[in-house]
């Protein structure tokens, strides 16, 4: 009850469901109520113009109120139309609907009209009427049987409200859904964005009362896109910045080692020129991750994951042989996939990059490619120390790196593949080359292959 009460209390739908079946409820009641009570005297009314019409039919043609001998049987179960006509203090009377009973016993003395008496313990409705012959007849009823006349027919007019009713509170249910529809359409559709999809949302077809909602959430889109595009060109325009000085740096650094020193101070000038060198690499990766967040236009063509491969492979080749890794591609099959080629070259080389490194001297790094579904599945696997599973979410924050590791490097990596899969709509899936002794990683990253893949993810 308590929980019922809390989401009652939180949810506007819920509210307004709840209020209007109570109100409905309480008004059908109200009507049900006043419509049986009105069908009831209404019955009675027309039970008592039965009596009358009787009685005005007795005097105008004269009849008497003696019960024929030869009157024929009356069939059990129509007792609901007893009419007793007798003379007033007379013990013969006639009966219609019913066998032949006792007369009752009425007062001599009884007024003219509709009175109702207790006669020999039963109740029953009864008419004096004066005929114009100065007779007077008593026409009577008993009241159980109009009573339980009365009751069918108001239970028949209220009928209908039985049975109209729960439909009512089931097309109310159903309109409130309907109604809330577009503000859950809404936030399905804010809720399945990405991170970087902060175009404005339609809302010329929401309802009046919802667009001040969504006019407001435009805005604060608005303004986080203008927030992170200060910042993405702020990050762009300083390391851009750094890179002249840096680049000045290194020059200096070149024509120094070629001056005489000692050998102290050229193992010094030796780790001189490898922190400039991390530097540069720093500002490459820090100008790389801004264009992956950037916007970036849709391909005109596809492009090959096997040449992207070669790519990279000619770059970082002399990485992995410094290092004795055996690196290579798996397989000839090759495939088409509607990205920008820098956009790929850099996912793969920022994984490849990450696997030379963290592979140990000896070890093995395995590229492959396969289609499933109109989609690619490019594969980077070794034999490193792999990831845990509870470090697989942090490992994509930007300067994340793992406990315990020597290897240099900025931290960059992953959080570049990670904006570039986010942006081209891709999948990227990390788990164990070796899932028995959770060692080495294996990297999958699952691209659309078809121009409509980039599209959709261009029009969320």
């Amino acid at each position: 009850m308590d929980g019922f009460k809390k989401r009652l209390n939180e949810s506007v739908q819920l509210k307004l469901s709840v209020t209007l079946s109570v109100a409905i409820l309480v008004v059908a009641m109200v009507a049900a109520v006043f419509s049986f009570l009105s069908a009831f005297d209404e019955a009675h009314e027309l039970q008592d113009d039965v009596l009358r019409q009787v009685a005005q039919l007795m005097d105008q043609q004269r009849l008497s109120p003696r019960h024929p001998a030869t009157h024929p049987p009356i069939k059990e179960g129509d007792d609901e139309s007893r009419v007793i006509v007798q003379r007033l203090g007379d013990g013969n009377a006639s009966t219609a609907g019913v066998d032949e009973g006792g007369a009752l016993a009425l007062p001599a003395t009884l007024a003219d009209g509709l009175q109702t008496l207790d006669v020999s313990g039963e109740t029953f409705r009864v008419l004096i009427k004066t005929t114009a012959a100065g007779e007077r007849i008593a026409v009577a009823q008993e009241s159980g049987f109009r009573n339980e006349i009365a009751r069918d027919g108001a239970l028949r007019a209220v009928t209908p409200f039985l049975i109209l009713v729960p439909v009512l509170l089931l097309i109310v249910a159903d309109l409130v859904r309907t109604m809330f529809r577009p503000i859950a359409a809404l936030s399905k559709e804010i809720d399945q964005r990405a991170e970087e999809a902060l175009h404005p949302v339609e809302d010329c077809h929401l309802p009046i009362e919802v667009r001040p909602f969504a006019v407001a959430i435009n805005r604060l889109l608005a303004r986080v896109a203008q927030t992170m595009d200060n910042q993405r060109r702020f990050v762009a325009d300083a390391a851009h910045e750094l890179r002249s000085p840096l680049t000045a740096l290194s020059l200096q650094a070149e024509r120094l080692a070629d001056a005489e020193m000692s050998g102290p101070a050229r193992e010094r000038l030796t780790v001189l020129r490898q922190g400039i060198e991390r530097g540069r690499n720093l500002l490459d990766q820090l100008l790389t991750l801004a264009r992956a967040q950037a916007v970036a236009e849709a391909p005109t063509s596809p492009v090959s994951v096997q040449g992207i491969y070669r790519r990279v492979l000619e770059d970082l080749m002399p990485l992995a042989e410094s290092r004795h890794i055996d690196i290579g591609v798996e397989g000839e099959q090759d495939a088409l996939v509607w990205v920008s080629e820098l956009d790929m070259i850099a996912v793969v080389k920022n994984l490849v990059d990450n696997a030379i490194r963290y592979t140990p001297e000896g070890g093995r790094v395995d590229l492959s490619v396969s289609t499933q579904h109109e989609r690619a599945v490019l594969r980077v696997r070794d034999t490193g120390p792999g990831i845990p599973v509870a470090e697989r979410e942090r490992i994509f924050a930007p300067f994340y790196r793992a406990l315990g590791s020597a290897q240099p490097g900025s931290g960059l990596g992953l959080s570049i593949v990670r904006a570039i899969a986010n942006r081209i709509g891709a999948e990227i899936v990390v788990g164990f080359l070796d899932d028995e002794k959770q060692i080495g990683l294996d990297v999958t990253v699952v691209v659309p292959m078809v121009a409509r893949g980039w599209v959709s993810r261009k029009s969320i």
